[in-house]
């Protein structure tokens, strides 16, 4: 890596994706739902406890075949937090589907768990807490609200691999969950994602939409004597070659994790006192969380101030970035918005500063980037 400049992301690599992409190339089946797509979605199963996994494209595909597998229809209600990307709307928007935006928490950027009662109606179908910088929302809470008003829990766990709530894998609670294997998060295979299945009652029909609208996949397993097309679907499978780039970093998930949360905690240690001479806060976890450090950031203490910041690290050959813009606020969905002001979902897009974390990031970088915030404040 040029030391001369750190970027805000640059992809791990473990060493043995290109040898598990030839070996991929040698069996002879490069297509999705091989041996390396069955390698991988057996190992997130019995780490994570899914009843079902299905490798996607995307997390994205994932989000889109939630919307599929619960017959989302025009009129239908769904509630998400603004303070996303837009996947998280756009897969249930796709099928017709209303998205009512609910606010962010103030200690957090995740949704605001006290506030989504009140947002709920006969026509609501579901709820997609988003686990934001892999960092749990109040999944009993959620539950409480699921039960009560027979709703549906689906986890945008995007940035929430290796993730718990009060132990529990993040993606395992809601009834289903999604995931991302982006270049951007923990384990990557440039494009990809998964959809982990957590009630039994969807599992056949999410393989079904998986394979196109076939069951495909039963006539592979032998299950039955010829496939046709059976149900809506489309193709949501990735290939070999991504689920082989994938494998590679599951067999190192451990290590990149030890080296995140390093990097994190570094930060952390360096600027724990910024809050005592500047308007920043650090990032919050709250006690049923776990920390997969997936990402670090900051909260300025307002827009002038982070451009300021971000123009300082530039100079110095650090590029820090902000993230999410309200969607409520976007140009494509404020047209169709009620009006109603999600005040922290806001602040966070004007506030929020991501930093450098990956592990090549080495500790003397990591010292200079703190340096540099710090001379940004004092000066």
């Amino acid at each position: 890596m040029d030391l001369t400049f750190i970027p805000f992301n640059k992809p791990y690599l473990s060493g043995n994706e290109i040898d598990y992409i030839r070996q991929a190339v040698e069996k002879g089946k490069i297509s999705g739902n091989g041996y390396f797509t069955q390698k991988c979605q057996e190992f997130f199963c019995r780490q994570y406890g899914f009843k079902k996994s299905l490798l996607t494209t995307s997390c994205t595909d994932a989000l889109e075949m939630s919307a599929l597998l619960l017959d989302i229809k025009p009129g239908d209600e769904i509630i998400v937090p603004s303070y996303t990307f837009v996947s998280t709307a756009l897969a249930f928007v796709r099928q017709g589907a209303k998205i009512i935006f609910a606010d962010s928490r103030a200690d957090h950027p995740g949704i605001d768990e006290q506030k989504i009662e009140e947002l709920i109606t006969p026509r609501t179908r579901a709820i997609v807490p988003v686990h934001y910088a892999g960092v749990a929302c109040d999944m009993d809470a959620l539950g409480l609200l699921a039960k009560k008003y027979n709703l549906v829990i689906i986890e945008d766990a995007a940035q929430a691999i290796e993730s718990y709530y009060n132990s529990i894998p993040l993606g395992s609670i809601g009834n289903l969950g999604c995931f991302s294997f982006h270049e951007t998060k923990n384990i990557q295979c440039g494009e990809g994602g998964m959809l982990a299945i957590n009630d039994s009652s969807y599992i056949k029909r999410s393989e079904i939409i998986w394979e196109k609208g076939t069951n495909r996949a039963e006539f592979f397993r032998g299950e039955v004597n010829k496939y046709g097309w059976v149900d809506i679907g489309s193709s949501f499978l990735p290939s070999e070659i991504n689920a082989a780039f994938l494998f590679s970093q599951i067999e190192f998930i451990n290590q990149i994790q030890e080296r995140r949360l390093q990097i994190w905690d570094l930060y952390r240690e360096r600027l724990n006192t910024l809050p005592s001479f500047s308007n920043v806060r650090l990032p919050f976890i709250p006690d049923y969380a776990t920390n997969n450090a997936h990402m670090f950031y900051l909260i300025t203490g307002s827009l002038d101030e982070r451009t300021g910041l971000i123009q300082h690290l530039k100079s110095k050959n650090i590029l820090s970035v902000f993230h999410y813009q309200s969607l409520h606020k976007s140009s494509y969905y404020e047209p169709f918005y009620d009006g109603k002001e999600l005040p922290m979902c806001d602040l966070y897009t004007d506030r929020l500063l991501r930093l450098p974390l990956f592990p090549e990031l080495t500790n003397d970088q990591v010292n200079m980037i703190c340096d540099e915030i710090t001379n940004y404040y004092r000066s």
